[in-house]
């Protein structure tokens, strides 16, 4: 019950980190791809505020513990390859990122302040995640003997 009070204070936070910065706004993100239009260039700012805070959260917590203070042991990706699938996912996600001006992280936040576009575009989400759970299961799934 903690790791869930803890994980949906965490949310709540970013959700208005994501709110106040304005990356919830569609127009905002796709404002900052239109480079020779009506550029804003404050996305800039809040990934790098985001990766400073980071940084510092990496090396704070890392240093000092051997294992989180709500789980047994850290969860950090174990494959460091590059492969066909990360690329693929990469450039979905961009792709949805400059059609739609939401990214998953900002389009949650989103939801609360309505809109068909976000719903559309978590709806989308949603069953982009579905067929790609799908379609894995497909490909790992052991053939059957005759």
């Amino acid at each position: 019950m903690r790791k869930l009070i803890i994980s949906g204070l965490t949310g709540a936070i970013f959700g208005l980190g994501i709110a106040i910065s304005g990356m919830a706004n569609p127009v905002k993100v796709l404002n900052f791809f239109d480079v020779a239009g009506s550029w804003d260039p404050s996305l800039i700012f809040v990934m790098g505020g985001a990766l400073i805070t980071t940084a510092i959260g990496y090396v704070l917590v890392f240093g000092a513990r051997r294992k989180p203070v709500f789980d047994d042991d850290f969860h950090l990706p174990v494959n460091r390859t590059i492969d066909t699938r990360l690329i693929a996912g990469s450039a979905t996600f961009g792709i949805g990122w400059g059609i739609a001006g939401f990214c998953p992280g900002g389009a949650i936040p989103a939801l609360g302040f309505g809109g068909l576009d976000v719903i559309a575009f978590v709806g989308a989400m949603i069953l982009g995640i579905a067929l790609a759970r799908a379609l894995d299961g497909l490909r790992h799934k052991p053939a059957k003997a005759f």
